[in-house]
């Protein structure tokens, strides 16, 4: 809510199963971090996790819930488990939300059964995709980049992976020449939204949605 308040109309969060088979927004896989407590997402149901206490009467919502919530947010879906696929293609499809929302994840087999199941869905590349598609433009074939990233509406990556630089004008110009959006996270300071915005990138994954939407208000 506090993200859409600020100016945010697309909205990043991970999704969990919880153990009766309900999406859950979470990016952790326990509780251990938030609540001190050793118990996994899947291990309570999602009344449980309801009354879980997160802190300034904040608790765990649910996709369904998420989207029912915000009709007019665009929704990035990150499915963090196998278990996660079905609860998620349900609540997207009970929402009839197909069209304001892309999924993806880290393993390409999760994000190819949430795509078969949800015809038309917007999808990122997994990280497997994501190495196929730097192997292609390191090639110089934009033929090989085109069809590395087919099926796909976007590459989501971070500025630099273990001191390597990805995202570079020429990244994201021959990602544009397939027809592919490029997104960045996570960038929470000004300097860098401005250099990467500089760089054409079409999206920035933030956790300062206030500064990112001063920032491109501002700019001509």
């Amino acid at each position: 809510m506090s993200a859409v308040a600020a100016g945010a109309t697309h909205l990043e969060t991970d999704v969990h199963a919880s153990a009766d088979g309900v999406a859950v927004l979470s990016h952790d896989p326990d509780l251990a971090r938030l609540t001190g407590r050793d118990v996994r997402i899947d291990q309570l149901t999602a009344s449980e996790l309801h009354r879980v206490e997160l802190g300034a009467g904040q608790g765990f919502a649910t996709l369904a819930e998420a989207l029912e919530a915000l009709p007019d947010a665009r929704f990035n879906i990150d499915l963090k488990s196998d278990a996660a696929v079905a609860p998620t293609v349900r609540a997207v499809l009970e929402a009839r939300a197909s069209e304001r929302v892309l999924v993806t994840s880290f393993s390409e087999r999760r994000r190819r059964a949430a795509v078969a199941l949800l015809p038309g869905v917007a999808s990122s590349a997994s990280s497997g995709r994501l190495v196929r598609t730097l192997a292609a433009r390191a090639s110089r074939w934009p033929r090989l980049v085109r069809r590395s990233v087919h099926g796909l509406r976007a590459v989501q990556v971070p500025e630099r992976y273990r001191g390597v630089r990805i995202v570079t004008r020429g990244f994201v110009a021959s990602l544009h020449a397939a027809g592919i959006e490029v997104h960045v996270w996570t960038v929470n300071e000004p300097e860098r939204m401005m250099r990467l915005l500089d760089l054409g990138v079409d999206g920035l994954v933030t956790d300062r949605c206030d500064l990112a939407r001063r920032i491109v208000d501002d700019r001509p």
